[in-house]
């Protein structure tokens, strides 16, 4: 019995996380609440902001241009990443180590500074412009929805190859050879082996892509346009100039439990996903 009352008794250790669990309450718990019961009116409990994301004819709009902007966003950076996260694990140490200076390179660099080069990249009479003049044609994708896409996939691209590279690392590739050497084709080979082992760090990827594309604002605010808004701009334009503060609260939920039912998903076919997007594999059956 007292061995069994000294397991019961929490570790000190556990009052080290008192700090940050305050600090996570001040910030982050207490504001979000607020805004719940603000979406549901500050005078009465009421689905009327709800209700109305659905009807006014602008919001659905944003919301419709916002996922599928995030959507192909996710795919360019998929299939710009993993061929990059492969080849950064086929590589020797040095090349290796590049590569990935490569990779984080974004993180250092200004989210401003970022932006305003990619400005000054789509705008017109700008690189790309230029490039398509050559050919005759009169392509300007700045302050369009095309270019928001563009500039955007180049910033969570790294959150996108930081997962794979994880997941591919950890990837016998003795499988592979296995394969080959009983007569397997090595598309055959990589469909049936080598990508069910990276699925994990797919959806990682997918989702930390996917639902930061959802909340962007600095980059669709400056590369794109306000009639081409997306929910992050709206959301912005709701509480700074229209004031519309339950409005704006309902929004946000509605993004937040989008978010939540995505990770949700992604744990239950993926694997767990930890804060920094890297999955790993679910047990399976009859496994320890």
């Amino acid at each position: 019995m007292p061995g069994l009352a000294r397991r019961r008794t929490p570790s000190p250790q556990w009052l080290l996380l008192l700090p940050a669990l305050a600090l996570l309450t001040v910030i982050l718990l207490v504001p979000l609440g607020r805004s719940f019961s603000q979406s549901f009116g500050d005078t009465g409990w009421t689905l009327e902001h709800y209700k109305t994301l659905f009807t006014d004819g602008v919001t659905l709009t944003v919301l419709l241009r916002t996922a599928m902007t995030a959507a192909i966003v996710t795919v360019i950076a998929l299939l710009l990443g993993y061929p990059y996260a492969y080849l950064m694990t086929r590589a020797g140490p040095r090349l290796r180590g590049i590569m990935m200076v490569v990779v984080l390179v974004p993180f250092w660099t200004s989210v401003m500074a970022r932006n305003f080069a990619w400005i000054i990249i789509l705008q017109r009479n700008g690189p790309v412009d230029s490039f398509f003049q050559l050919f005759g044609l009169n392509v300007v994708l700045y302050e369009s929805v095309a270019g928001v896409t563009v500039a955007m996939s180049q910033v969570l691209l790294p959150f996108m190859v930081l997962p794979l590279f994880s997941a591919l690392s950890g990837i016998d590739r003795k499988l592979l050879l296995a394969a080959r050497g009983l007569g397997s084709h090595p598309v055959v080979a990589f469909w049936r082996i080598y990508w069910p082992l990276s699925r994990g760090g797919v959806v990682s990827g997918l989702i930390l892509v996917f639902t930061l594309s959802l909340g962007f604002y600095v980059t669709p605010a400056l590369v794109g346009s306000p009639q081409q808004s997306l929910v992050a701009q709206l959301l912005g334009q709701r509480t700074t100039q229209l004031l519309d503060f339950e409005g704006a609260s309902a929004l946000g939920m509605l993004v937040l439990i989008v978010t939540l039912v995505l990770v949700a998903w992604a744990n239950r076919i993926g694997g767990t996903i930890s804060a920094i997007g890297v999955a790993a594999s679910a047990p399976t059956k009859g496994r320890p």
